[in-house]
């Protein structure tokens, strides 16, 4: 089998299911944004040297695939393939691995500008194309149905990339570079 059909040729694409949408459809924003996201978490995961994080991260990626594919299914359509679904455990290790990663940090002491090590900045990369995948999706849940857990798996993953790029930054003895308001 080839890599490419040519059936995109046209501006369309097919959904899970079969039905054609325009390739600037809603719904492939959404997908996509999640799809860049788990490429920029490979990225990341080849900075760290850290064995938990790096395997907490390609869980991550596994449930991102399934994440995908739930938003280029039209529920309307056809219902979620076995398997692809975000749980409330989902939900609440992803909320224990912010505190995990959490502990022991300094508190707050302002607005952290992105970067430090290069992991920790690619860790606010992962953060900021996050939100804007958690943007699409409320875009798509505006007029589809959207799985209210895996909004809220959404949410949580972009503060788990904030905590994880102060606690990178920490453990690389890094300051953060806190940002301060410009004089006139």
């Amino acid at each position: 089998m080839k890599l490419y059909t040519r059936t995109g040729d046209t501006g369309m694409t097919s959904l899970v299911g079969g039905q054609r949408v325009p390739k600037t459809h809603v719904r492939l924003e959404a997908y996509g944004t999640v799809d860049e996201l788990n490429s920029h978490i490979g990225l990341l995961i080849s900075l760290l040297t850290d064995a938990a994080d790096r395997e907490r991260l390609t869980d991550i990626q596994s449930l991102l695939f399934s994440i995908g594919s739930m938003l280029a299914t039209d529920t309307s359509e056809r219902d979620y393939r076995p398997g692809r679904y975000v749980t409330d455990e989902d939900v609440t290790a992803l909320e224990n691995a912010i505190d995990a990663a959490e502990e022991g940090l300094p508190g707050w002491r302002g607005f952290i500008l992105p970067g430090g090590t290069t992991a920790a900045a690619q860790a606010h990369v992962c953060r900021t194309v996050c939100r804007r995948a958690e943007r699409c999706i409320y875009a798509l849940a505006a007029e589809a149905d959207v799985d209210a857990l895996l909004l809220a798996f959404v949410n949580r993953l972009s503060d788990y990339f904030f905590a994880l790029a102060k606690k990178i930054n920490h453990s690389a003895g890094q300051e953060e570079n806190i940002w301060t308001k410009r004089e006139k």
